[in-house]
């Protein structure tokens, strides 16, 4: 059995949604505007470490999903997402703080980790290179909002970020992360993970996958008004047998194992 963060983040958040997921074989229609520009920007990204035109495949990358029907955030358009991407290539290009030497393997990076005879963890990390001169595993996000910075230390709490130090034993971990907004920027989010940390986190992988080939699926409902996890989730509908929310959410289909591709949506 192949597992990967994101098989173990979605447990954690909900054991029922893990099921209706990875066994059941529901996903969640891929509409949303913001979480497709995020993957049409990586590969501008790529383009732009390759020595290509990352501008020219950021506009052609993007120009796919034009006419769409996508699901844009307040104030966004395909317009206003193209211009803030043009602004934020061109903004990392004068920055100039990330480098990847022989872009071809350092990109999309697949790291596997055998756990026992018949169970491996896989993940595709984003970038193996150097943030201000320093070796460091590199995750891209695209966000429309800034991520805290406060209080000093927090980034080391990331979950995915703990993960993939864990599973490569590289401490030194960073997060550049490209703000969408009227004014865009760039935030260079870095940390090291302790080899405590990544011990914990080990123990908590083991421990979620020895729960899920227990068949432990028990509800982890979310409601606790005023805030309620389980309005957002795309599984609402199934929880509460509402065809019309299934219809509007979700769509069936055959599961599979190579779950590390949803590592790229992230």
């Amino acid at each position: 059995m192949i597992y990967s963060y994101s098989q173990i983040s979605s447990y954690l958040s909900c054991p029922r949604q893990y099921r209706y997921r990875y066994l059941q074989g529901w996903r969640e229609k891929d509409v949303r505007a913001n979480m497709i520009f995020g993957r049409v920007f990586e590969k501008a990204l790529a383009a732009y470490f390759r020595g290509q035109d990352s501008l020219q495949t950021l506009h052609n990358e993007w120009a796919v999903f034009r006419e769409a029907g996508l699901e844009y955030s307040r104030g966004d358009t395909w317009d206003t997402m193209f211009q803030q991407g043009m602004q934020l290539l061109e903004r990392f290009c004068q920055d100039n703080r990330v480098h990847v030497a022989n872009p071809a393997p350092h990109l999309q990076v697949k790291i596997t980790r055998q756990l026992s005879a018949g169970t491996e963890f896989v993940a595709y990390i984003d970038a193996v290179g150097e943030l201000d001169h320093k070796a460091s595993i590199i995750e891209w996000k695209t966000s429309g909002a800034r991520y805290s910075e406060q209080p000093a230390g927090i980034l080391a709490l990331d979950p995915q970020l703990l993960c993939y130090s864990w599973l490569t034993g590289q401490p030194c971990v960073a997060m550049v992360v490209f703000v969408r907004k009227r004014s865009p920027e760039i935030q260079y989010l870095t940390c090291e993970i302790s080899e405590e940390q990544r011990r914990e986190c080990g123990q908590l992988v083991e421990e979620t996958i020895s729960r899920i080939e227990a068949a432990q699926f028990l509800p982890h409902s979310g409601i606790r008004f005023p805030n309620s996890n389980c309005v957002s989730c795309s599984c609402l509908g199934l929880c509460l047998n509402r065809t019309e929310l299934i219809d509007a959410n979700l769509v069936h289909g055959s599961n599979t194992d190579l779950d590390w591709i949803n590592e790229l949506d992230c």
